[in-house]
């Protein structure tokens, strides 16, 4: 039985409001930041600046180009560890010899429209959903550029990689994976999405290339030797993550409703083999519905089943949980799962819900995770049950003016 499709007003189909929006709310994240005093960590832990995430990504291309070892400790400059690639340190320097003022809100611009220019090249989607999709998303889209973090550009890549492999621009598709992966590990899941196109063994060879370029890259400011340490470092703090504590994913809400210390790898491969199951409909693989609810799936995945997630990471799965709802007819599950989203990712972190009930329920509940996890599931639901329909042309969108 199907709900009663929502209306919508008629300014959510100009592009040009959706992305004042966007700028708007990119401006008033790095204003935020840029007036918020000194952030404290531990009582010992004080930094001069809010921005601590930006001072991290800024000072690691420093560190790069001064041959200083990108992971450890830099306590007089910032607070906790660089995670990231020598990669991401390099191309970093195109906002690190900015003033900070100019550099942090370029940089959450460029996280802001990514996303909203990835949402509005989706194929076969209209104006209205689209408009639906990144007004869902604003809130949490703000949560994270508070934090200074990139994951709402990794959420732009991924979709923009699906949007390639529509038009056939299979290399770039690779490229966008690629250069998620070397900003963030787990996005090399976005690789799934190249096994619905033909010509695999090409993918393959476009993802080795974009791996080797990025790999490489930071040669152009470093010597062969120090780049083998940098990685070498880079390996040790993936590895220290490992094994430390869990976050607002599957494991850690395992952890906190059921009191069950998970095999982390047990977990991820269980739900990597629950991601694959529709993928054996190889008969779907011409539905381009089948395959952007599989891009929605793939982008609850990465935050669901990453046991380090953070709040600020679940821009991601928002953009995911939006995609799906609105290129759908609606049930009134779909609708009662998608408010429970909404409230417990975009919502539960803000002053909406009273101080007391996020620290004491919300936080130690993993409840901004588990709507998640149930969407999740009913996504791949949706891709099994899905009928077959004919082959569709892609019509390509028309440029943004």
């Amino acid at each position: 039985m199907n709900f009663p499709q929502l209306s919508s007003p008629s300014w959510l189909a100009n592009k040009k409001i959706i992305l004042g929006l966007y700028v708007t709310l990119a401006l008033f994240a790095s204003v935020q930041s840029l007036l918020l005093g000194p952030k404290e960590y531990t009582p010992s832990a004080i930094y001069p600046t809010h921005y601590n995430n930006y001072t991290i990504f800024k000072q690691s291309h420093h560190h790069l180009v001064n041959d200083q070892d990108l992971y450890v400790e830099y306590p007089a400059e910032h607070w906790d560890l660089f995670k990231y690639t020598p990669t991401f340190a390099l191309l970093f320097g195109a906002f690190a010899y900015l003033p900070d003022t100019i550099g942090l809100t370029l940089w959450n611009l460029l996280n802001a429209l990514v996303l909203a220019f990835s949402i509005f090249s989706l194929p076969k989607l209209s104006l209205h959903q689209k408009g639906l999709i990144l007004l869902a998303c604003a809130i949490e889209l703000t949560t994270s550029m508070q934090n200074e973090q990139s994951n709402a550009l990794i959420a732009g890549l991924l979709i923009f990689s699906f949007t390639f492999c529509e038009r056939g621009k299979f290399i770039w598709a690779a490229g966008c994976i690629i250069l998620a992966t070397f900003i963030k590990p787990f996005a090399i899941v976005g690789l799934a999405l190249l096994l619905f196109y033909p010509r695999k063994v090409r993918h393959i060879d476009n993802g080795i290339l974009w791996t080797i370029v990025l790999l490489l890259l930071p040669l152009i400011l470093v010597s062969p030797g120090q780049l083998i340490l940098q990685y070498k470092g880079w390996l040790h703090v993936l590895a220290e993550d490992q094994s430390s504590k869990l976050g607002l994913s599957v494991a850690g809400w395992l952890q906190a409703w059921f009191h069950i210390d998970p095999a982390k790898k047990l977990i991820l491969g269980t739900g990597a083999i629950i991601f694959m199951i529709p993928f054996l409909r190889l008969k779907m693989y011409m539905n381009y519905q089948f395959k952007l609810w599989a891009i929605a799936a793939m982008l609850i995945w990465v935050v669901i089943f990453n046991h380090m997630a953070e709040s600020p990471t679940f821009i991601i799965a928002m953009a995911g949980a939006s995609i799906w709802f609105f290129s759908k007819k609606t049930s009134l599950l779909d609708l009662i799962l998608f408010i429970l989203v909404f409230i417990s990712v975009s919502l539960s972190p803000t002053d909406i819900i009273p101080r007391d009930i996020r620290e004491n329920v919300v936080r130690p509940y993993v409840l901004k995770a588990f709507p998640c996890i149930l969407l999740w599931l009913r996504i791949i639901v949706d891709m099994m049950i899905l009928r077959k329909s004919p082959p569709e042309t892609i019509v390509p969108q028309p440029t943004l003016t």
